[in-house]
């Protein structure tokens, strides 16, 4: 049973989709993914604005609330023999204690697996950690391979290039900067991660701290936003004079992005996120155009 959008793409990606009984209702990739049994649903079920969604969330944190439910009577009928959670982020995903408690009901003695990826080398454990624990270790041993010999052609195709000071906004009312593996895949794109917090949360920053850092690319990836929901979020921006009087705005280097899909999801695609944040920064690869127009300069 997999209980992140991430660790469902691993698990297909390993082969295991016919062993996958249960999923999340955000897990959408592969498409095969949305037709497993759904046991979780969220707690935001009329969604609003940046600013509206992110003082929902901080009053159910502040309450001790969870934004998640998870369907304990499914997690009993379909009885998995292991569970892929996380510790990560509240926020992001049903906590690690729910699953927990709920795992106490079950039959057996389901093993309950915990990812908590900060960087993109946490990823490739991560990947080989599922393929350990499934009987699929030359599978994964394979993806690994195959997404750090794409990370080195990236490296090598921007060795040289300008390191163009970028910013990822992770949410944007309140503007929060790129926190985990996001400032890591800025460097491996060729460029200066800016007002970042590797390895550790998304951390809030404020207007005048980003036009003070003066960013020569900017990217919005709103965390869960789809592009048309990046791109509502952006235009909602136009009411904050930083924004509109940021340099990168006015160069046209600032650009909206399928947060969801990409930057926010720890699996297989972080290597398609480096090199969609190439193309914003570097331009001429064409990325952006490959994954389905996951891009788009605002």
């Amino acid at each position: 049973m997999s209980l992140l959008p991430s660790s469902t793409e691993i698990l297909y990606a390993l082969g295991l989709g016919e062993r996958i009984v249960g999923v999340t209702h955000e897990c959408d990739f592969p498409e095969e993914a949305k037709a497993k049994p759904q046991l979780t649903a969220s707690a935001l079920q009329h969604a609003g604005s940046s600013a509206e969604i992110d003082r929902h969330v901080r009053r159910s944190l502040h309450q001790g609330s969870s934004l998640y439910s998870l369907d304990a009577d499914m997690l009993e009928r379909l009885a998995p023999d292991v569970i892929v959670t996380q510790e990560l982020c509240e926020v992001c995903a049903v906590s690690y204690e729910i699953v927990a408690r709920a795992a106490k009901r079950l039959r057996g003695d389901p093993r309950i697996v915990s990812l908590e990826p900060s960087s993109l080398e946490d990823v490739y454990a991560n990947i080989q950690t599922l393929g350990e624990l499934t009987g699929t270790r030359v599978r994964a041993e394979e993806i690994v391979a195959g997404l750090q010999a794409r990370e080195a052609r990236l490296l090598a195709d921007v060795n040289g290039k300008p390191r163009p000071r970028t910013l990822i906004l992770e949410w944007t009312d309140p503007p929060m900067s790129g926190g985990h593996w996001t400032p890591g895949l800025v460097e491996t794109a060729g460029g200066e991660p800016l007002l970042a917090n590797p390895g550790a949360n998304s951390q809030v920053v404020e207007w005048d701290a980003i036009a003070a850092a003066d960013p020569d690319v900017v990217i919005a990836a709103p965390c869960g936003f789809g592009l048309p929901a990046t791109l509502r979020a952006v235009a909602d921006l136009e009411e904050v004079p930083q924004w509109r009087d940021l340099r990168a705005k006015r160069e046209r280097r600032a650009f909206a992005m399928d947060g969801n899909a990409y930057v926010n999801r720890p699996g297989p695609r972080l290597l398609d996120t480096a090199e969609i944040f190439a193309d914003a920064m570097h331009g001429g690869s064409g990325a952006a155009s490959r994954f389905g127009g996951a891009l788009q300069c605002v």
